[in-house]
């Protein structure tokens, strides 16, 4: 403020007396504005963008001139506002139906600190953000920093994203990457499932959820417990990326790496995963499980366990359907029964295990094998082109050139029928064909051929045989106590029982009518040592549970030739009536 004074000596006495008066004036106006201005020295200037005159109540801000610019948070309502310079200077105080808006998002509120300056806010009692008409977010207490575009939302927080709710009492929300988290447990609920976790996050933008911590996600058909877990509210599809366990009424699932589709009920697991459901079990590189369908298939190393009917089979693939509690497996597939002491190991491709009557009284079970079959046990080795075991007579057919090997014994025909008690051989029923052969030394074998043959089993070896049909003997006699024969005999008869003792032909019982030729053993015709259909197959006979998996076939020349039963013509209707 600049003023001028005027002076001049011929102004007059009363001129002179009104200019004092006007100086005096002068100096009293620029007194009070040098108090003025220290005063105003004394406060902090806080710039402002809006209003923040005292309003009456309904009264709505206007937004001011710059309200494009969305950096900044903008003061849209309060019904009252006013400032502490003492206590918080910095702050203008809103109370009443206080409404912010940033950018898109738009807050509520009781009453708020809003600091202007630092571009944020406190907001306190029915707290309440939207975005869209999709986005609701509630809570007791919200700090907001406009420029990180970060909203802290405390005490009964509840998100709600279309069809999602989320739970919790701690919640941060990143608006830049449209993620929100929890740290204190929390819980999200859709339209299916329940989740809950120590932490978790979620994000609006892809509605992918993850949860870390005590994971448990609840439905109405099975409930999920993990540790680490990743959920999609739109797809319901959980992610497991960490040891998992999923339970329901009917089966169990392990596994650490997969999907599960909630809505469906399927299931892609990887890394091993193990399905169980009641006493079987289903282990594989990879299952694919469909729970609504009841069925599952595994890749690669799979394992599928009957606990039960103590058996498992393995292969690389294995289809398992547990409504029809049937099995499929091929590619290096392998059936084992372990219901004795010794293991059984067939290998088959394919193998398939069948139920018959599920759920009744009447309920058996089948074991189906094909193409090169081969089996192993320490005391019964066997091959054969197919296979059936039947539980419900507990009897276990081989089709097209089976042969069978007991200690120093090969039976083969063409088709062998094995009845089991519990696993072990009770007795065998060989059709066509039939011959039994007994290595007596690296060149002599005992033989019996004949139409049919029923062998007799006692702690699994043969204990005795009994032979009909066009029986043909070959048998070298040796003294007792001396391994070494001294003669050879051959017969001809149409019954023979041969009983054994220590895995070797003890003594021959010929029933009817028969013819016979004994010879020194030096004195052996050139061919008389081998019966007709005479094979020793022993090359082809499985060493080890691993060898089963090696196929050696019979040359064209041992294949059996197969027999077929010659139709009897019937007398024809006609000529019966002529004969009349």
């Amino acid at each position: 403020m600049a003023i001028g004074v005027i002076a001049s000596s011929n102004i007059r006495v009363g001129d002179r007396t009104n200019m004092r008066k006007l100086i005096g004036i002068c100096y009293a106006i620029m007194a009070v504005y040098t108090a003025l201005s220290a005063q105003t020295a004394r406060q902090e200037v806080v710039p402002q963008r809006n209003i923040v005159l005292p309003i009456e109540a309904d009264t709505l801000i206007a937004e001011p001139s710059d309200s494009t610019n969305e950096r900044y948070v903008y003061l849209l309502h309060a019904d009252e506002t006013r400032f502490n310079q003492r206590i918080n200077p910095d702050a203008q105080i809103l109370v009443g139906d206080v409404v912010f808006r940033h950018d898109s998002m738009y807050m509520y509120c009781d009453s708020a600190l809003f600091y202007e300056t630092s571009n944020s806010l406190d907001a306190y009692g029915n707290v309440r953000m939207n975005q869209g008409d999709t986005l609701f977010l509630y809570g007791d207490r919200l700090h907001y920093n406009g420029d990180e575009m970060l909203a802290k939302v405390r005490d009964n927080v509840v998100m709600i994203d279309k069809e999602m709710t989320l739970t919790t009492d701690s919640l941060n929300y990143d608006r830049t990457i449209n993620l929100g988290y929890y740290f204190n447990w929390g819980t999200v609920e859709d339209t299916l499932n329940v989740l809950t976790s120590e932490w978790g996050e979620y994000d609006t933008q892809t509605n992918d959820a993850v949860f870390n911590y005590q994971v448990t996600l609840t439905n109405p058909n099975f409930v999920l417990i993990s540790d680490t877990l990743q959920y999609n509210t739109k797809t319901q599809i959980a992610t497991i990326v960490g040891p998992s366990n999923i339970n329901s009424d009917q089966n169990h699932i392990y596994s650490t790496l997969g999907r599960y589709y909630t809505a469906t009920g399927q299931a892609h697991l990887l890394n091993r995963s193990i399905l169980t459901n009641d006493d079987k079990r289903l282990i594989g590189d990879s299952i694919y499980y469909d729970r609504n369908g009841g069925y599952g298939e595994a890749f690669d190393r799979v394992e599928m366990d009957d606990f039960g009917g103590k058996t498992r089979l393995t292969g690389d693939y294995t289809y398992y359907n547990e409504l029809a509690d049937s099995a499929y497996a091929t590619r290096r597939a392998i059936a084992i029964d372990y219901s004795q002491g010794d293991s059984m190991f067939i290998h088959g491709d394919p193998l398939r295990l069948l139920t018959r009557y599920p759920d009744t009284d009447s309920v058996y079970r089948i074991v189906q094998a094909y193409r090169k079959v081969r089996i192993y046990r320490e005391d019964v080795q066997a091959v054969c082109d197919s296979l059936e075991f039947n539980s419900l007579d507990s009897c276990m057919t081989m089709y097209f050139d089976p042969v069978i090997w007991n200690g120093p014994q090969q039976v083969l025909g063409e088709v062998i029928r094995v009845y089991l008690n519990d696993s072990t051989v009770e007795w065998a029923h060989i059709e066509n064909q039939a011959l039994i052969v007994e290595q007596v030394d690296a060149d002599q074998f005992n033989q019996i051929s004949g139409r049919e043959v029923k062998a007799y089993f006692v702690n699994g070896n043969i204990d005795k045989s009994d032979v009909e049909g066009n029986v043909m003997v070959v048998y070298y006699y040796t003294e007792e106590g001396d391994s070494v024969a001294f003669g050879m005999n051959t017969t001809e008869c149409s019954y023979l029982t041969a009983f054994m003792k220590n895995r070797q032909v003890d003594k021959l019982y010929i029933k009817e009518q028969s013819n016979g030729v004994f010879y020194p053993i030096t004195q052996i015709p050139s061919g008389k040592d081998k019966l007709p259909n005479f094979a020793w197959l022993n090359k082809l006979r499985p060493l080890s549970k691993e060898d089963i998996m090696i196929w050696r076939g019979k040359s064209e020349e041992q294949k059996l030739k197969t027999t077929t039963r010659r139709e009897v013509p019937l007398p024809s209707l006609k000529g019966l009536i002529d004969k009349k």
